[in-house]
């Protein structure tokens, strides 16, 4: 199985790695004053002798970012430059990984360690096989082709959830312009029969998506709402959702986006888009308030945890990726 494995994300080693580009922005002394304490409870969370680090730039609008441990590498989405670009930890290094890769946002790593990914302009949700090969998970639903999918998550059990608003058919940047044949709903992917159904259509524009670390909880960004705001549902063991409610009213400018829970349920948000001082990576603890905040010179899209212990934060931020040591672990299946 090892070999196979080195398939699945070996096309990578083919490509001329390019260094990454220096560790920005600089930071004289610690603590790293980027990363701020919006309440006490944040401090435990907050590593004094760890800083934000630049790992690499030169995309258009990073995306999606996955962690694979055997590999010790992350795997993200360039939407408008049309490719996966891949950051590898051992040598500090960034290449292409795929390219084209159909406009792809969202990836994720299922129960088996394959790779996840949600395609704009093919309008579907792949997994990339061992070998390196491409099985279509969902590319319709009731004969209608889907949106354009945005972001996956796999739960325990190996189903599939992912959102499906409009985004990538809007224009010609991040896909091709269409007309949407879907309501904008969250879909879920059984793991054993592989059947399609919607798990909830009560959210306008759904993006970011993530199981609580019980999986009794599911949270969602609704990004039709003005401004957004992030809901959750209760999880049945059969997968129903139930009990829809806001967790997160977001204030004016203020745009959630992706996010990936750590094991004690606090959820690390991309953030941004209003003003600069937005810009980075809010922390929302169970109870939906906020307690700390990573400050990054660009917006941030999405982020996912990895490293050997899952206690390194990495972050799609607009042109460049970034990541922070923190004081916890990342929840499995994110």
């Amino acid at each position: 199985m090892h070999h196979t494995r080195r398939g699945l994300l070996g096309a990578a080693a083919v490509l001329a790695a390019t260094p990454a580009f220096g560790q920005a922005p600089a930071v004289e002394r610690y603590p790293d004053p980027a990363v701020k304490v919006l309440d006490p409870s944040f401090n435990r969370y907050r590593l004094l002798l760890a800083a934000v680090e630049r790992l690499g730039t030169g995309c258009r609008w990073s995306e999606g970012p996955a962690w694979f441990g055997d590999q010790r590498c992350l795997i993200w989405s360039d939407i408008p430059n049309n490719r996966q670009m891949r950051y590898d930890e051992a040598t500090n290094r960034v290449s292409v990984f795929r390219q084209p890769s159909n406009n792809s946002n969202g990836n994720t790593r299922d129960r088996q360690g394959r790779l996840i990914s949600c395609e704009h302009l093919t309008r579907r949700v792949t997994r990339t096989e061992y070998d390196g090969s491409i099985t279509v998970i969902a590319d319709r639903f009731d004969g209608k082709r889907l949106n354009a999918p945005n972001d996956v998550v796999v739960k325990s059990d190996d189903s599939i959830w992912f959102t499906d608003p409009p985004f990538g058919i809007l224009g010609f940047y991040e896909g091709e312009m269409a007309q949407p044949e879907l309501p904008t709903n969250l879909y879920r992917v059984d793991g054993r029969t592989g059947q399609v159904t919607v798990a909830t259509g009560e959210i306008g524009r759904p993006n970011g998506l993530a199981f609580s670390p019980d999986e009794r909880r599911l949270y969602v960004v609704e990004a039709a709402a003005t401004p957004r705001v992030i809901r959750v549902f209760d999880v049945a063991e059969d997968g129903k959702l139930s009990n829809n409610r806001i967790f997160h009213q977001c204030r004016e400018g203020e745009t959630p986006d992706g996010f990936r829970i750590d094991v004690d349920g606090n959820l690390w948000c991309g953030w941004g888009m209003g003003t600069a001082e937005l810009d980075g990576v809010r922390v929302l603890n169970p109870a939906g308030t906020p307690i700390g905040h990573i400050g990054l010179p660009e917006r941030c899209a999405n982020v996912a945890f990895g490293g050997r212990f899952r206690n390194r934060l990495f972050m799609a931020a607009s042109k460049s990726l970034y990541a922070l040591y923190v004081n916890t672990q990342g929840a499995p299946g994110g």
